[in-house]
């Protein structure tokens, strides 16, 4: 039998997500994706006030800090038919846009760079050398051949002290690491930087959500009046901030985040012909200028690409019963038609039933039930969510500034289109669409400026919380893009209380296993295509392509009575 790798826990994500590789030779086979903390959620929200879900739906992720609460609300609205003030749909897209750009800073410099960046080879590096290659790259003011020199002191003080902290435990040395030191200098500056930066731009949420994580929403609009006269609400000087906030991430991604991608991307060009597997994309659309009705008037557009096929965009039916479903075949769930039925979430199911071994065990059984994801599907098809999907998405329907920057890219890589559909494509990707977001807070930040000063200041439909007016059953869908792919929560109101409740996360879509038809999920596909490990006993191969989705398992909870009294806990030993 040949050898199957294990790596588990995989670390630098957000839950706990195993790994099990079958290799042929030194190449991997076959992949085999299982989480392994269950989501409890959707079993607490039942019988609920749907007007509370958002509160518990949010606590999903400690990482996606608004886009589940986002979602949440929006599956209410829809099932309620309720509009939102133009004032609310500006407020969330910069919200949201915020939550894109600091997590995709945060992934690049904290989560994923480090395998691609030797950090102790950063001790070789001289200062100057690495200015002069920063300053080549941008002029960020950060950059003088003193600023290195601080960065290379204090990394060379950990190293020395024993105490690589946040460095620790990683492949440094590994033949695969290709960039030179000066490069490694820069990024570890950088990541450092980052740290500092990150705690400036959060700051937008709690501005208009009074807190960060987890800012508050509101069934209807936004939980931020807009009054400039008070100090208790979004007033001038709050508005004052909030365009500080852009500055500083526009800065940040245009000096140093965007140079930083394409300098590393240049010495891992190969990366072009290695880790796509599906060819199979998604996007649910989001960035609203007519409400969440008007798909026309999206700036992430929805819809499906099959088989890399850019020039014929498949339309997603979010209410559909023939479009998005979720399978167990091989998940640690049950279905009342059989483990090979297929729900659509409005008539999903949450029955666990772990049925694998009791850690620690050497291999999952594959054959059987071996994740706590299930396995959606699009039409049948097993689809990659997240930032490459929207950029071929945004690329493909012609829109100028994705065209420009993937153009741009692939230009200075000197790669062709083809590598776009790659671990390295993937990574990229994130890096655009974080330009693209970013340059379109402004725009949204304007309009908000525009409507205040035309007198406008609503933030909130007060119909929406009536529930006389609500019938006896209603369900509807909250979609929306989150930074790691296509979010959805479908909710079934009876009789004023939540009857059922699905949410199918990013992260389901592309780490789900495989389904009753043996497709693999993006994950297990991604690492199956072109990936030889250079050392079994340090697989920094695999760690490239599962990090360049940004994974994120949804975090496991425990399940309460009425009262508050725990009746079930799962633990993960």
């Amino acid at each position: 039998m040949s050898e199957r790798i294990v790596v588990d826990p995989i670390t630098r994500i957000e839950g706990h997500l195993r790994i099990e590789a079958q290799m042929d030779g030194n190449r991997i086979a076959q992949a085999f994706s299982s989480g392994t903390m269950v989501r409890g959620i959707e079993v607490i929200l039942r019988g609920r006030d749907p007007r509370d879900a958002w509160a518990f739906a949010q606590r999903i992720c400690g990482v996606c800090t608004l886009v589940h609460g986002l979602a949440s609300i929006r599956s209410v609205e829809n099932a309620l038919n309720y509009e939102r003030p133009k004032n609310a749909e500006l407020i969330r897209n910069l919200m949201n846009g915020a939550q894109y750009v600091h997590d995709h800073v945060m992934h690049f410099y904290h989560l994923h760079a480090l395998d691609w960046v030797d950090v102790v080879s950063a001790l070789e590096a001289d200062p100057a050398a690495t200015s002069v290659l920063a300053q080549s790259l941008s002029n960020y003011p950060k950059s003088s051949p003193g600023y290195f020199s601080d960065m290379k002191k204090k990394l060379k003080d950990f190293v020395e002290a024993g105490q690589l902290g946040i460095f620790a435990k990683a492949y440094w040395g590994h033949p695969a690491y290709k960039l030179p030191p000066e490069a490694n200098l820069m990024a570890v500056a950088h990541y450092l930087e980052a740290l500092s930066w990150q705690r400036d731009v959060a700051k937008l949420h709690a501005i208009f959500g009074g807190k960060n994580p987890h800012p508050n929403f509101l069934v209807g609009g936004v939980a931020s009046p807009i009054d400039l006269n008070s100090d208790s609400a979004i007033n001038a000087k709050r508005l004052a901030q909030v365009q500080d906030i852009i500055n500083k991430m526009q800065t940040f991604v245009d000096q140093v985040y965007i140079p930083d991608l394409l300098a590393i991307a240049g010495f891992y060009k190969d990366w072009g012909s290695r880790g796509e597997g599906l060819g199979n994309f998604l996007t649910y659309g989001d960035f609203p200028s007519n409400g969440m009705g008007d798909p026309a008037g999206y700036m992430i557009p929805p819809g499906a690409i099959l088989n890399r096929d850019l020039s014929t965009i498949h339309e997603v039916d979010m209410n559909a019963a023939d479009h998005i479903q979720e399978q167990v075949a091989h998940s640690w769930y049950d279905y009342d038609g059989g483990k090979d039925t297929a729900l659509h979430p409005y008539d999903g199911e949450t029955n666990l039933n772990y049925t694998g071994p009791n850690p620690p065990y050497d291999h999952l059984d594959v054959e059987q039930s071996y994740s706590w994801l299930k396995s959606p599907r699009w039409k049948g098809n097993a689809m990659e969510v997240g930032p490459l999907a929207r950029v071929l998405m945004l690329y493909g329907t012609g829109h100028e500034q994705t065209k420009e920057l993937v153009n741009m890219t692939l230009s200075k890589l000197d790669i062709p289109v083809e590598a776009l559909f790659s671990t390295l494509g993937r990574t990229a990707a994130r890096g655009l669409e974080t330009k693209i977001i970013g340059d379109a807070m402004q725009g949204w930040y304007n309009d908000l400026i525009d409507n205040i000063k035309a007198g406008d200041t609503r933030t909130f439909n007060e119909a929406s919380w009536d529930p006389s007016t609500w019938p006896g059953t209603a369900k509807g869908v909250g979609f929306m893009e989150a930074p790691r792919g296509g979010l959805a929560h479908w909710i079934v109101i009876e009789n004023g209380r939540i009857g059922n409740y699905q949410a199918v996360v990013p992260s389901t879509w592309n780490a789900g296993p495989r389904d009753a038809k043996g497709q693999p999920g993006a994950y297990e596909a991604a690492l199956a295509d072109n990936h030889e490990l250079h050392d079994p006993e340090q697989p920094v191969e695999i760690l490239r392509t599962i990090h360049s989705f940004d994974p994120c398992i949804a975090c496991a909870v425990h399940v309460t009575d009425p009262d508050g009294e725990e009746l079930v806990k799962v633990k993960v030993r």
